[in-house]
This record gives C-alpha cells, sequence and structure tokens, in this order.
C-alpha cells in the first residue's frame, strides 16, 4: 500500500484540484498492481509547488538555474521495497501544467497524472539519461497510465 502525504505552497493547485490530496490517492490506488506494494508499507511526500519556488530547488539541488515541470528526491540510490519504504520526495509545478491557460480540466488532470506518474517512477530508479533507459521508462509510464486512466473513468 502507497501512503501519500501531499503539500501545497501555492494556491492555484485548489482552483483545480478541489481535494489534490485524495486526486493524487485515487491515482496511486489505481496503479496496476506490480505498484500497489501490497502488504508493505510505501510511502512518499508530494509538495505542489510552481515556478518559483522549484527553480529555486532546481538551483540548490541540481545546479540548474531554471524552473522545471517535476523534480523527484529519491531516500535512497538502491531501492529495495521492504515491510517499511520511504521513497522520497516528489515536486511538482503548477505552472508548467497550466499551459496554456486555457486548457480544460481534464487536460490538466491528465497532464498532472502523467507527470505524477513520471516522478513516481523516478523515485523507484528510472531515468532517462541513456536512450535505452528512457525508452524503458516511457513504457512503464504508458502501462501505469494506460492502467490509471481505465480505473478513473
Amino acid at each position: 500500500m502507497i501512503k501519500l502525504s501531499v503539500f501545497s505552497e501555492d494556491k492555484a493547485w485548489s482552483k483545480r484540484l478541489r481535494n489534490s490530496e485524495n486526486f493524487f490517492k485515487n491515482i496511486c490506488n489505481a496503479f496496476p498492481k506490480k505498484y500497489k506494494f501490497s502488504n508493505k508499507k510505501v510511502s512518499l511526500s508530494l509538495l505542489l509547488s510552481n515556478n518559483k519556488n522549484i527553480k529555486r530547488l532546481n538551483k540548490n539541488f541540481r545546479n540548474k538555474n531554471k524552473s522545471t515541470d517535476i523534480l523527484s528526491f529519491p531516500f535512497n540510490k538502491k531501492i529495495k521495497i521492504s515491510k517499511n519504504t520511504y521513497l522520497g520526495d516528489i515536486i511538482i509545478s503548477y505552472n508548467y501544467l497550466d499551459k496554456p491557460k486555457s486548457q480544460d480540466l481534464g487536460s490538466f488532470k491528465q497532464k498532472t497524472i502523467k507527470i505524477f506518474i513520471h516522478g513516481f517512477l523516478h523515485l523507484l530508479g528510472f531515468d532517462h539519461i541513456k536512450n535505452k533507459d528512457y525508452f524503458k521508462m516511457l513504457r512503464e509510464e504508458n502501462f501505469i497510465y494506460k492502467h490509471v486512466k481505465s480505473k478513473m473513468n
């Protein structure tokens, strides 16, 4: 089971997601079986942020002086899911997902689900530095996304 702690530092999130904690918990509950970690206590933190704050974090931790859509900070380099595992932290920028501003709520939610899955996979050790790793991660993202989409509709 995945225990998710959701924090928000930008009020704009609540305009699009009335109950963000439930929204993200529903995503986790809709994950395919292999990512639900049954009979285990797996936890992670999610910070709903904005471009200004994510840029600061990106500069401090990755030495990149620009905003980005998502940051993931795995708690451990080597992921071994045991009875009680803290995966790490995910930070998502509202400003990145809210483009174009004219997009409907459904599109915003789809982008949010996709980027959350992307960050989740980073916490599990996936990356996209090499081409083969990029395609492996993309395959998993699509697999999880299709599963979540079918359960949340």
